[in-house]
């Protein structure tokens, strides 16, 4: 497996969830909340930050397309 490098350029655009999130619930929720509770598409590209409820814990994610 080949770890990925998030690429940011001033043009990036990163949103950032302000509640807490579960990460034992995966991705697909994760994509789900940036819709529901952000109300961004997961695939507009941007970045998304998440962090736990104890704030220890921090994610980044980006979605996009495989074609």
């Amino acid at each position: 497996m080949v770890p990925l490098m998030l690429q940011i350029n001033s043009t990036t655009r990163i949103a950032l969830a302000i509640n807490p999130v579960d990460f034992r619930k995966g991705i697909d929720t994760l994509a789900a909340y940036c819709l529901k509770q952000i109300g961004i598409d997961p695939f507009s590209g941007r970045l998304f930050a998440f962090r736990n409820r104890a704030g220890r814990r921090t994610t980044i994610c980006q979605w996009h397309i495989a074609v």
